[in-house]
């Protein structure tokens, strides 16, 4: 990826983090996932008063991305978050994906037979942390274990 395209990722998941709802924690994460054919679907975390129904940014990206153009599309995931302070997100700490939104991201890497690049970025964009889902996770459970 080019380092043009690899900004523009993290811009759009930045601004995805403008529009979460955390209204609890206020810490706001966006997420932005790349299709084979450069397509982009966004996301961003949405909170609940009941905490167990909140939704991360990268759940929220990842369905966006299943009904745009299918999950076995997927070649990246970007993310990046902090709390929401001053009308922006700040901070300079590194936002990974959770263990759930890596199992996430492991099933859609199973459908597509490509090892996701997981870009993770500071509020700012400043710090960046580029990777794949198979270090994320490595030995993860996925469809390829289960009965056919």
């Amino acid at each position: 990826m080019d380092s043009t395209t690899r900004g523009r990722l993290i811009a759009l998941a930045r601004e995805a983090a403008g529009k979460a709802h955390a209204p609890y924690s206020r810490f706001h994460v966006g997420c932005a996932v790349m299709a084979a054919d450069g397509s982009v679907a966004t996301g961003a975390n949405m909170e609940n008063a009941c905490y167990r129904l909140g939704l991360c940014a990268e759940q929220s990206a990842l369905t966006a991305a299943q009904h745009a153009f299918g999950l076995a599309a997927i070649t990246h995931v970007v993310v990046a978050g902090g709390p929401m302070t001053g009308g922006g997100i700040a901070g300079d700490d590194i936002i990974t994906p959770c263990g759930g939104c890596r199992q996430a991201i492991a099933e859609a890497a199973s459908l597509s037979g490509r090892d996701i690049v997981v870009i993770s970025a500071s509020a700012t964009g400043s710090e960046v942390l580029e990777t794949t889902i198979s270090q994320l996770l490595p030995h993860g459970f996925g469809a390829d274990v289960l009965p056919g």
